[in-house]
């Protein structure tokens, strides 16, 4: 199909639809198993997204789809106060992989909810508002967090909270201050401090953190980097929350990314991986921080607080991520993915930089290696033809400029299929170089 016909297409299909803000794929898609999609018209897709970085057990899994059925035999959705069977027994298992620390949490739908949330209650239990999150950082879009989400989505929608206040991101690719090449030595963390620390009216409360910077660009921090960051926090006074939307349960080859980092957060955020398809998500935090704030009226209700639907999905994510031991699945292909794409930046001049863990990689396309001038034409030209060679890729950009795919495949992904997607990026570079 030409490639305006395919563009008409896309605009037909979704003309009863807001434009939210992502293109619409030329076609419909009918089916999903596994890490591939199968659209109306036959042809097959291979998902190197994990849908929204959701599905990391693949696309309808026979574990998520059985636990599916189970909540439709018992209960879908109860009142607020109500709980059930499956939200007490999700809350007593993932406990079981938290320590002393975080053993209280709440469950809600998605990563925005489960950040407000914990931002409320550092705010609460704290007594401040000052809060602050990483450039090219991403949150979600509500009201709250939408202020220290920095990876877009600020302009035209009128002033953001009070408070609110950016750190630079430990990019050693593109150094934030412009110090570093290639090996970050957190001088941008001290930098950043001093910037706050001149800006704060005297009412810091928390930073909100992602372990790895998905939507900046998967970028990956030094070892010592978040045991530093905590350390300027303590000294502040002010709590440490981890967004790990994205990087925990296998994704990054642990339970959690603060366990790789070796630090505990006051307030763990989950989301995407923890509803494996389904929207689910948790704000978990500490007794004594929990009690504080439950005695001070801390109020967070939605009307799918607690469903029983989603939490039996969850516990379902948690049976697989330890009887098919996939932490080590995703050290294991990660291992082979990287693999890969270091066999691809070795014959592309394209590929600048190339930096993750586990299953989730960034590769930098830039018009050459020595300037590292950001090819954003080139990436979204690639990126098209291998959606044209059937291979789904995400391509983000920071400030509008750079181009980096964002790989972030199932961790039930096989050799043969991590194969064929770097292929399919082989063949594309080719073409359009």
């Amino acid at each position: 199909m030409p490639a305006n016909a395919k563009a008409d297409r896309a605009d037909d299909i979704g003309r009863h639809l807001i434009d939210y803000g992502f293109a619409f794929f030329p076609t419909l898609i009918e089916s999903a198993k596994g890490a591939t999609l199968k659209d109306v018209d036959g042809c097959e897709i291979l998902d190197f997204t994990s849908g929204q970085m959701c599905a990391i057990l693949g696309h309808n899994h026979p574990e998520i789809v059985s636990a599916i059925e189970k909540a439709c035999r018992e209960a879908l959705h109860l009142y607020s106060g109500m709980l059930s069977v499956p939200v007490v027994r999700l809350a007593e298992e993932l406990a079981a992989l938290l320590p002393p620390g975080l053993q209280k949490m709440l469950f809600l739908n998605t990563g925005a909810e489960a950040n407000e949330a914990a931002l409320r209650m550092a705010k609460l239990h704290s007594g401040r508002f000052e809060v602050l999150a990483f450039v090219g950082s991403w949150h979600g879009l509500t009201a709250g967090v939408s202020s220290v989400t920095y990876a877009a989505g600020h302009s035209g929608y009128g002033p953001a909270l009070p408070g609110t206040m950016a750190l630079p991101a430990p990019n050693c690719y593109r150094c934030p201050v412009r110090h570093c090449r290639d090996r970050c030595d957190m001088t941008c963390l001290e930098v950043g401090f001093a910037l706050v620390d001149a800006q704060s009216v005297g009412s810091l409360a928390a930073v909100l953190a992602e372990p790895v910077l998905s939507a900046a660009g998967v970028i990956v921090p030094p070892p010592d980097y978040f045991r530093r960051l905590k350390a300027e926090c303590e000294k502040r006074g002010m709590l440490l929350i981890l967004d790990e939307a994205q990087t925990a349960l296998g994704r990054l080859g642990a339970n959690f990314a603060f366990e790789i980092f070796d630090v505990e957060p006051d307030f763990l955020s989950l989301s995407k991986t923890l509803g494996g398809g389904l929207p689910m998500a948790a704000t978990v935090t500490s007794d004594a921080i929990e009690a504080d704030c439950a005695a001070k009226g801390f109020l967070h209700v939605t009307s799918h607080v607690s469903d029983p639907l989603p939490a039996e999905v969850g516990r379902a994510v948690l049976r697989v991520l330890a009887a098919e031991d996939l932490n080590a699945r995703s050290r294991r292909m990660g291992a082979y993915l990287r693999a890969g794409l270091e066999e691809l930046r070795a014959r592309h001049e394209a590929i600048g930089d190339l930096r993750g863990m586990g299953l989730l990689w960034g590769v930098e396309l830039v018009k050459d290696r020595e300037s590292r001038e950001p090819d954003p034409e080139f990436g979204a030209a690639v990126t098209r033809r291998c959606m044209e060679l059937g291979l789904s890729m995400n391509i983000v950009g920071v400030s509008g400029m750079a181009a980096i795919w964002r790989i972030a495949p199932p961790l039930t992904i096989t050799e043969p299929e991590i194969d064929r997607g770097l292929e399919i990026i082989d063949r594309a570079l080719t073409e359009l170089r």
